[in-house]
Order: structure tokens, then C-alpha cells, then sequence
């Protein structure tokens, strides 16, 4: 028996399940276990609170027409939301905490008992105030009861033909603005045009547009900033301003997870 059985045969003796689906391979791969197990009892729950982007929408699209599950959408704006927007080190929390109580309503109007998500064990290693949230609102996080890493996700997700196992890591567009600014519309639209427009330009997958303070610091792995030179980033420059950034940057120290918010000790 492999892991990938483990995971399907953790929702053995569950009646009807919820799985927070985001577009991204962890929760991808928890709804195809939760399907095979469960068939229709298993639905797919994608939360469209403003502040993730339209790649990552259509993305959870496709997830679910691959896996054949059930797709339901919960529509809030998480902008609405003071203790999230005012953006302190607990904004995940708080986005976290008010997912949790939507996913709630809905599991109770479709009967389900258990919600689950796609946190992993390597997750476990980083600062994530989020998954106390979630803990707190009673969802359950397969992979990690069953013990799969990132990487075992990856590849069990390639070997089940998921299309979205190789899928860079993705984080909320909130992410991308520092602690102590204020999450706005404005901010978060620039933010999502911008990272179009450099992956669109330089085809690089994985980017992220930091917005300090109206400046846009562009931070790609380090092995790509090459692709950067002067005619790219003059390109980049004046496409990025037309969209209302002041003034961009490349940071030379590539990109890092949560580089921008600093956790002291």
C-alpha cells in the first residue's frame, strides 16, 4: 500500500466531506483522494474573497474538471474586514478566521460534518497563523495526519495526472504587501496586473511584485534574474508605471517565501 492510499483511505468512514480548495496542488490532491473515496459526497469549496488572483480562480477550475468533484464558490470581500486589511503580522489569521466561518455556514446548508484542507508538514515549519485559525474552526488537514511533505505531494500528484504538480507555490496578493500597509483595492489590482505582466514578458513562472509603499520590488529565483537585463526591465518599468507603481526595482537576493515580513524571535 503506498501513501497515496493512506491519504484515500483516510476518508473511509466519512459520510460527506468539504475540502477548502485554493489552486494550488495540496488541496488539489486532497480533493482527488477525498473523490476517489467518496465520489459526489466529496465537495470542492473555492473562496473568492477579493485578495486571491484570477489565475488562481481559473486554476481551481480546472483542478476540479480534471478530478470530476463538485465545485462551489463562497464570494465576501475580505476588504470589508478591518482586522485583516489594517495588515499587522496576524492578517492571516484573520482572513483565516473569517474563511472558516463562511466554509462553516455552507458545510451546515449542504449537511457536511467534516471540512479539510491542504495543509502539509512542511507547513508546519513555518510561521503560519492561519492554520491556528483553521485548527480553531475544526478543519481537519489530511496530509499532515497522514504525513506527507511538498515533495511526496508533488509527486503523487504527477503520478495521479494532476496537471497542476509542478504549480509554483502561491500565496494571497495581501502577501505581497508589507506589514503595517494598508490592503487596499488599489494595491492589490496593480499587484496582480504587475505579476501578469512580468511572467507575460520574461515567461518566468514564479514571480512576485512586492508593493512597497507604491514601489515595485520584483523578486524572480535567483538563477533567473539574469533575464532582467536593460531592455527587459526599461519594458517592465514603463508597463508597470502605466498601472500606477512609482518606481521599480529588481531584488538581486531572489525570491524568498515571506521575505517582507520578518518574524522576530
Amino acid at each position: 500500500m503506498t501513501k497515496i492510499d493512506d491519504l484515500v483511505n483516510w476518508f473511509e468512514d466519512k459520510n460527506k466531506v468539504m475540502i477548502a480548495l485554493s489552486g494550488g496542488v495540496d488541496s488539489a490532491l486532497v480533493a482527488y483522494a477525498a473523490f476517489q473515496k467518496l465520489g459526489t459526497s466529496a465537495i470542492a469549496v473555492t473562496a473568492d474573497y477579493k485578495t486571491l488572483s484570477e489565475e488562481e480562480l481559473q486554476t481551481s477550475k480546472q483542478i476540479c474538471s480534471e478530478i470530476g468533484i463538485r465545485q462551489l464558490f463562497l464570494d465576501y470581500s475580505e476588504l470589508e474586514n478591518e482586522k485583516f486589511t489594517k495588515n499587522d503580522s496576524n492578517r492571516c489569521y484573520h482572513c483565516r478566521m473569517e474563511l472558516g466561518t463562511h466554509l462553516l455556514e455552507l458545510a451546515k446548508k449542504h449537511n457536511v460534518e467534516i471540512i479539510v484542507d491542504g495543509t502539509n508538514l512542511d507547513d508546519l515549519g513555518e510561521y503560519r497563523p492561519g492554520i491556528k485559525a483553521l485548527k480553531q474552526n475544526g478543519i481537519r488537514s489530511p496530509l499532515v495526519e497522514t504525513h506527507f511533505s511538498k515533495s511526496e505531494i508533488r509527486n503523487f500528484a504527477k503520478l495521479v495526472g494532476l496537471s497542476v504538480y509542478d504549480k509554483p507555490s502561491n500565496s494571497c496578493l495581501a502577501s505581497r504587501i508589507p506589514w503595517g500597509q494598508r490592503v487596499t483595492a488599489e494595491k492589490l489590482i496593480r499587484i496582480e496586473f504587475g505579476e501578469t505582466i512580468v511572467k507575460q514578458l520574461t515567461k518566468i513562472k514564479q514571480v512576485r511584485v512586492r508593493d512597497l509603499n507604491g514601489s515595485a520590488k520584483i523578486e524572480v529565483d535567483k538563477e533567473m534574474i539574469s533575464v532582467f537585463n536593460n531592455g527587459m526591465l526599461k519594458q517592465i518599468t514603463e508597463k508597470l508605471k502605466m498601472i500606477g507603481f512609482t518606481a521599480v526595482e529588481v531584488d538581486s537576493d531572489g525570491y524568498m517565501l515571506g521575505k517582507i515580513n520578518v518574524i522576530a524571535d
